[in-house]
């Protein structure tokens, strides 16, 4: 059975303080193989991050970049969007990051039903989406088959404007939108991270049983 603890972190955190944070955990899964994992939520000081494959960003952003340590392209976290780092040991998921990648996303998709927005997959394409407008970005790194990093899901409108400095994601002509933009549902970023971690927990599981 796989075991994930949850931790709400707050608002305005940090980038790198809670990178440094994903760090020590998975150090100390590393050195004692342990379990559970830790499942990170929280909503982060407004940053734009950058992952392993060079990106072209333009000058003059209006917020701090970060360079790390993940997939994909450049991307933006700030205040109203859910950001989810799930730290924990793959060598009993198979040690299959493209499945754990794919879980993860069906998460969100089942959150998102649970309050009544239809949201899916593009095809060829990483992350969460509703009607082609793009709702959640996805980013893991792993080290020594421990994952770190996770999901970035816009939760209210005031995550949507900074992505316009951007290519988000290095897609084209891509439409960023938000919960609250695409259906009734009105709640915060920490209510949504309650469905988030019920539905992985559950999928974990039944893929480990």
């Amino acid at each position: 059975m796989i075991a994930l603890d949850y931790q709400w972190l707050g608002q305005d955190v940090d980038f790198n303080a809670a990178l440094e944070m994903q760090e020590g955990r998975v150090q100390e899964i590393i050195a004692e193989r342990a379990q559970p994992g830790t499942f990170y939520f929280l909503e982060h000081a407004p940053v734009y991050t950058s992952g392993i494959r060079d990106a072209q960003l333009p000058p003059h952003l209006p917020h701090p970049v970060v360079k790390i340590n993940r997939g994909g392209l450049a991307t933006y976290h700030g205040p109203g969007q859910l950001v989810g780092y799930l730290v924990t040991d793959l060598i009993p998921l198979g040690k299959d990051l493209h499945a754990f990648l794919r879980t993860m996303e069906e998460a969100l998709i089942q959150a998102c039903a649970e309050i009544g927005v239809k949201a899916g997959r593009e095809e060829g394409l990483t992350g969460v989406w509703t009607s082609n407008r793009k709702l959640a970005s996805m980013g893991v790194g792993v080290r020594k088959w421990i994952s770190m990093h996770g999901f970035a899901l816009n939760i209210t409108p005031e995550s949507l404007p900074p992505f316009g400095f951007i290519n988000p994601c290095g897609i084209d002509g891509v439409t960023m939108t938000c919960m609250h933009n695409e259906g009734a549902w009105k709640g915060s970023p920490e209510e949504f991270s309650k469905l988030v971690f019920t539905r992985m927990i559950s999928l974990l599981n039944t893929e480990t049983s």
